[in-house]
Parts: C-alpha cells; structure tokens; sequence
C-alpha cells in the first residue's frame, strides 16, 4: 500500500517539475524579435541625415533642379564669348604703289577673315597686264584660287576676297581680265555670299552689266529676293557707283533701289575717292573710295543725308560683326580712327 502511495506521490511531482519547464519557452516566444527594432533605427538615421544620400545616390534628374550647373556654364560661356567675324573693304585701291601698299599693310594687320572691294580694283584700263601687280601683289593670301606672281607660304586654300566691279574694271573685254582673275560664285559679275553672322551681296551697278541695273531689273529682282531669304542678321550690300554721294562724280539715282524695305543692313559703295557716310530712311550707307589710287577727290555738293565726310588721307574700314552687333570704323594709313558707327539688332 505505501509503496503504491509513493508511485502516485512521484507521478504528480514530475508533473508538476514537466509544467514549470514549459512556461518559461512559452513566454519567450511570444516575445518581438530582438532583429526587429535595430533595423527599424538604422534606416531612420540614414534617410535623417543628408550628408549620406548625396554621397551614397548619384544624381538624377527628379532629384537635380532644371538649372543645373552644366546649363548655366554653357549659356555664360555663349554670352561671354559671342562668335564675331571681322573683315575689310577697300575701294578704288588697285594701282600698285604706297598710298596701296600702306593701305594693305594696315588691313593686313587686322587679320581680318575676308575682304570686300567696292571697285575698280584694277587702275588704269582693267588689263591683264596690270591686274596681278595691282591686285595679287597685296592681296594675294586672301584670294583662291591663286596662280599670280605673289603667292607666299600664307596663301589660303579658302577664297577670302569678294570684289564688286568698278567702271575701269570694264576697260578691257567688257572686264573679262576681271572674271578671269577671280573665282567668285554665280555669274561672277553680281553674287552673294554668306558668312555668319554676315551676309554679303555684290552688286554690278555699271550700265554694261546684261542683267540690268534697275531695281525691277533681273538682277534688282535676283536681289530683292536674295535679301528676303537671307536668315544672318546683318545682310551687306555693296557696289561701285554710290546711290549717294557728296563728292565729285555725286550720286547715281539708278541705284537707289529700296535697300531698307527688302532688308540690307546696310550699303557701301566708292566711285569718288572720299570717305562718306550717310543715312537715308533709316538706312547707313557709305562711300569709301580712298583705298589706294592717288587723286582723292574734293566734296562738292554736301547731301543733307551726309552725317561724316572725310578726304584728306587713303584708308580702309574695318567691321567687326556678332549676331547682335556690328561696328563699322574708318581707319587712315596712319592708323587714325576718323568715324565709327555701331548698330545692334533691335536697332
């Protein structure tokens, strides 16, 4: 009987040891995981502090503003920098001698990227005699094609000259020394050429010109129309026998076509060996005639249009144009500034 007791006594006691050994792994799982709140507090500092996003993501564009670093350095380089183009025009220039040879010295020194002429460019008969003495002896590393006595180690492989023909020019063979001398887009005797921001228009206002020198003429039409689709913003044009003028051989109403209404920026021309400059309706026109042949000529009859008149030394002007600006000067032999003119594109 006792013995029976004590089995049942030793059963509920192990029971009762069983049971205290099972709560405590009850109570321990039905705890949070210790992982969960350490995880929780690292992804709060990282995003909390802004040092380490910008080291740790590259940068993107929902996250860079619209003015960023890249695009504010490259429209103040475009600004600080605009692209310009400088260039020359001589005129009545072509008979070898000084008042040429310190004219060219003073136009090669600028170094400009091309030259214009407003005629005459080859004294006294326009003759293929005289032509590369007047003309490729000082201008030779502007012109392209070259085959003359005067190429040096400078010549371009690009034309750089653009010349309008004058009356002397047409002395021989109705100018053909002229067009065989140089090669010059269309028909060579009136033709434009573009280099931005420039637009350039050579006119041939002779009256042995076939195309006629009247505005409603074939080649006033070619004009009207080369303006209209010119898209630089400062369109040149330029010619022998001036539209105005106060010197000695005066103006020449044939050509006074409506430059402004088809679009020119401006007109220059020579025929008198002075300098001038005028404006009619707004428009700034210019005779240079100064550029190396030895009469220089007297005013005569002052025009109310003219603004500056200049004859007592030979010269060149110089022009320097962006797509905002364009500035024209007239410089002596001696380096003088005699007038300066700048206009801008909103006037």
């Amino acid at each position: 009987m006792l013995r029976h007791r004590f089995r049942v006594l030793s059963l509920i006691v192990g029971l009762l040891l069983a049971a205290c050994v099972e709560a405590p792994e009850a109570t321990l799982t039905s705890n949070p995981s210790p992982t969960v709140r350490p995880t929780s507090v690292a992804s709060s500092t990282a995003t909390s502090t802004p040092t380490v996003t910008t080291a740790t993501i590259p940068p993107s564009p929902t996250l860079v503003p619209p003015t960023t670093t890249p695009r504010t350095t490259a429209t103040t380089t475009a600004t600080a920098t605009p692209q310009a183009v400088v260039f020359a025009v001589i005129g009545d220039y072509g008979l070898a001698g000084t008042p040429e040879a310190e004219v060219a010295a003073l136009v090669h020194g600028w170094d400009p990227d091309f030259i214009i002429t407003t005629g005459d460019n080859n004294y006294p008969n326009g003759a293929y005699e005289t032509i590369d003495e007047n003309i490729g002896q000082y201008y030779a590393d502007y012109i392209y094609p070259y085959s003359g006595e005067f190429a040096t180690a400078g010549t371009v492989e690009t034309n750089r000259f653009f010349p309008s023909l004058g009356n002397h020019d047409y002395v021989t063979d109705d100018a053909q020394p002229y067009l065989d001398y140089f090669t010059l887009p269309g028909n060579e005797r009136y033709y434009d050429v573009e280099w931005w921001p420039v637009h350039l228009f050579s006119v041939n206002n002779n009256w042995a010109e076939p195309d006629g020198v009247r505005a409603d003429s074939v080649q006033g039409q070619w004009l009207q129309e080369a303006l209209a689709d010119s898209r630089t913003p400062w369109k040149i044009v330029y010619m022998h026998v001036p539209p105005y003028s106060s010197g000695q051989h005066g103006s020449n109403p044939v050509s006074r076509w409506p430059y402004a209404e088809w679009g020119a920026s401006a007109v220059l021309a020579g025929h008198d060996h002075v300098y001038e400059r005028l404006e009619v309706d707004g428009l700034p026109y210019f005779v240079n005639g100064v550029g190396g042949y030895p009469a220089i000529y007297p005013f005569v009859e002052i025009l109310p249009s003219s603004l500056v008149r200049f004859n007592e030394e030979y010269g060149a002007m110089r022009v320097e144009a962006t797509e905002t600006t364009i500035t024209f000067e007239f410089v002596t032999r001696d380096g003088e500034l005699i007038d300066q003119l700048t206009l801008t594109v909103d006037g």
